[in-house]
């Protein structure tokens, strides 16, 4: 009987420990549920193809940017520094991709953009739609950039790659990225002239020379020596409107002869030292102009 009441206890305690553990599989199920729920709803969201259509709109492709770039940060997390190199390539292809599409549908706007330049204030007045677009663009970090003659582009702000990838790629690329943001803050040139000063133009050549010393190997190599070789052509010949020296006589300007100086002084041992000296030599001596230009034997890609 003992025997019997006991078994009878035993089997009670099973089927009540059964009852109390199955709420928590419930919950953890319905849990897991809305949790995979909330991620489908978060995944029906797809960016618009990089192929431009007229059918898209502004708003449309502020969505993509944002979603890219929350998708690229998402990943940047989980990469290696080498995946983050490649990331950030598909990633600029992608933005560059956009932001063409984006200006091709907003192209009247942009024909009309330097309209917009009150010259008495020397400021821009904008009407309130293009308030908003600006507003807008800023979403995505993108805004509208004067490079000159009368044309407007709309470009990803300085900082923007640099702020995404920042310490979270190899070495030279984390150099490159940096640079470029220092270097993309104000025009180059404009109205083929040189906007930036004779000695910004001397640093920045200097700067890529060293990169190429410095990372022989980067797969960015190639890139960086068109950057380099293009400054160095600017730096010792000008621009059109704006020249180092004087074609008719080869005089070099003083402010020019003052710069390669200054650049042979600091960095003596420097390709860039070197030509600028060579320059000076064969101008002075007043060789002609074209037997100048083969001997340096520099010409720039565009």
């Amino acid at each position: 009987m003992i025997k019997r009441s006991l078994a009878a206890f035993i089997l009670l305690i099973f089927i009540f420990s059964c009852k109390k553990e199955a709420p928590k599989t419930s919950a953890g199920k319905i849990e897991k549920d809305t949790a995979s729920k909330a991620e489908t709803k978060e995944d029906l969201f797809k960016p618009i193809d990089t192929a431009c259509s007229s059918k898209n709109k502004t708003e449309d492709y502020i969505a993509a940017f944002q979603w890219y770039q929350q998708k690229a940060e998402k990943e940047i997390t989980q990469n290696s520094p080498e995946q983050n190199d490649k990331l950030y390539e598909d990633y600029i292809r992608i933005r560059e991709k956009y932001t063409a599409c984006l200006s091709e549908s907003l192209n009247k706007i942009l024909e009309e953009y330097v309209n917009y330049y009150d010259s008495e204030s020397n400021s821009y007045k904008f009407p309130e739609n293009i308030k908003k677009l600006i507003a807008e663009l800023k979403k995505a970090d993108l805004e509208f950039t004067e490079v000159g003659e009368g044309y407007t582009e709309i470009h990803s702000v300085p900082d923007h790659y640099f702020f995404v990838f920042k310490d979270k790629v190899t070495p030279d690329y984390n150099t490159y990225i940096g640079q470029l943001a220092k270097e993309s803050e104000g025009l180059y040139s404009a109205d083929a002239g040189l906007v930036i000063s004779w000695k910004e133009l001397g640093e920045r050549t200097v700067f890529w020379e060293n990169f190429i010393k410095k990372y022989p190997k980067s797969s960015l190599i190639s890139r960086v020596k068109e950057i380099y070789n293009n400054y160095l052509y600017d730096y010792l010949f000008g621009m059109e409107n704006t020249p180092t020296y004087e074609f008719l006589n080869g005089t070099i300007y003083d402010e020019n002869r003052k710069e390669f100086n200054r650049i042979i002084k600091k960095y003596p041992n420097s390709a860039v030292a070197k030509k600028a000296k060579e320059l000076i030599s064969l101008l002075d001596a007043k060789v002609p102009e074209e037997e100048v230009v083969r001997k340096i034997n520099i010409r720039r890609k565009y």
